[in-house]
């Protein structure tokens, strides 16, 4: 459980870097590309520490973003609507890891706040299912 622990910790480290950095009213080029940057790595240790909480509590394995999502649809951690906005995540975090556009640097960054609370809200769920083991 030390393992899952350390997932979880790390996953509210994260998110709270991103949630810091969204307060910055004076949204500078810089600041939108620290944003976005917070943003793929809360998206991280969010999904990964749900894979641990997974494997711990449910015995199921997923080993992708996109895995660890549907599983949490499958246990009732997601509803539908939460999963596709999920997966939705995935790409957009996909779309500014792999090639920086400076139009969809933009269009992200005008979600991010929406992105870090769903991400803030699937955190609390699944610290929620870690405590029941």
């Amino acid at each position: 459980m030390e393992r899952v622990n350390v997932a979880l910790r790390r996953a509210e480290q994260a998110l709270s870097r991103l949630e810091e950095v969204l307060t910055i009213a004076d949204m500078t080029d810089i600041v939108r590309d620290a944003s976005i940057q917070r943003f793929e790595f809360t998206f991280e240790c969010v999904w990964k520490a749900a894979q641990r909480v997974l494997a711990a509590v449910d015995g199921m394995s997923a080993a992708s973003p996109k895995g660890v999502i549907r599983a949490c649809r499958d246990v009732g951690l997601l509803s539908d609507e939460d999963t596709q906005y999920a997966l939705e995540m995935v790409e957009d975090r996909n779309l500014t890891s792999h090639v920086y556009d400076e139009s969809a640097a933009e269009d992200l960054a005008g979600r991010l706040p929406q992105h870090a609370a769903f991400l803030r809200k699937w955190l609390e769920r699944v610290k929620a299912r870690a405590a029941e083991e």
